[in-house]
């Protein structure tokens, strides 16, 4: 991914996350980069989202000569039926008000269902919605259960965690740090989901539990993270609007590597007006 550079029209605010060790101790406060200073623009953020997920969509048609492959006629007038197209026996054929007629208004592939967004509109959004990850008002209106130790976010945790291989170790990690209750609460909403789509791959809902951003898709504690129900994980080059903020609400709870983060304020820059 090109770095994106955008200047920031006004004085931009410090912001500061909590630094962890291994061991789910505090260890300091930690400065942000400018990016995490980034207006959250909360209408460009949904724009995005409605263009990730109109991305997604498979175009959708009806057959040209559905409802039109039997050849009928109307007999006319002085038969007291309605004139329409009609077999010998007397079924109406071809009409879209009749027993396996066409379709009127039938969908089309020609339709258009993408809502297009410019490169540099939706990199505004990834800012914007990366800024909220530190705006701790924005993130608790998402119901997460930040402790009262917490005083800063995002959480910068030591690059050591990357090497934890097993979800063992993050679970004891995120105990130690006392964030282990937003897990639990994103598994007591697990449920089945109603309708037919439970037949299609997409049986159970969860709700939405933290975010973690590691430096690369080949670090050992991506296999661990899998196991957790609402965990997701993003890397600095797969930025996704749809998991920083699903449905178009930002303030995910995030826990970001010191490698990730540097690797960010290298792909986004904001600089000083």
């Amino acid at each position: 991914m090109s770095k994106s550079r955008f200047v920031l029209v006004y004085p931009i605010e410090k912001r500061y996350g909590t630094l962890v060790d291994l061991n789910g101790k505090i260890v300091d406060r930690i400065e942000l980069p400018s990016l995490f200073s980034y207006p959250v623009r909360i209408d460009i953020i949904r724009r995005a989202v409605l263009s990730a997920l109109t991305a997604k969509m498979q175009p959708k048609g009806r057959n040209s000569l559905a409802g039109k492959r039997r050849v009928g006629e109307s007999w006319g007038i002085g038969y007291s039926i309605a004139r329409v197209p009609r077999l010998d026996n007397g079924r109406a054929v071809l009409a879209p008000n009749v027993r396996g007629g066409r379709r009127q208004f039938a969908p089309t592939p020609l339709k258009k269902i993408h809502e297009e967004i410019n490169r540099k509109e939706m990199r505004i959004a990834i800012i914007s919605a990366l800024a909220a990850l530190s705006n701790k008002e924005i993130v608790l209106k998402r119901n997460y259960v930040i402790p009262q130790g917490i005083e800063y976010i995002p959480i910068i945790v030591v690059n050591g965690f990357e090497s934890f291989a097993t979800t063992k170790e993050v679970k004891e990690w995120l105990r130690g740090i006392e964030l282990w209750q937003n897990i639990l609460r994103s598994q007591d909403s697990t449920r089945i989901r109603s309708g037919k789509g439970k037949m299609r791959g997409r049986r159970y809902k969860e709700s939405k539990s933290m975010l973690f951003i590691v430096s690369s898709l080949n670090v050992p504690v991506v296999k661990a993270l899998k196991n957790l129900p609402g965990v997701e994980y993003l890397t600095p080059t797969t930025m996704n609007i749809l998991k920083l903020a699903p449905g178009g609400m930002p303030g995910r709870l995030a826990i970001i590597t010191q490698k990730a983060l540097e690797k960010l304020s290298e792909i986004y820059v904001v600089e000083k007006p």
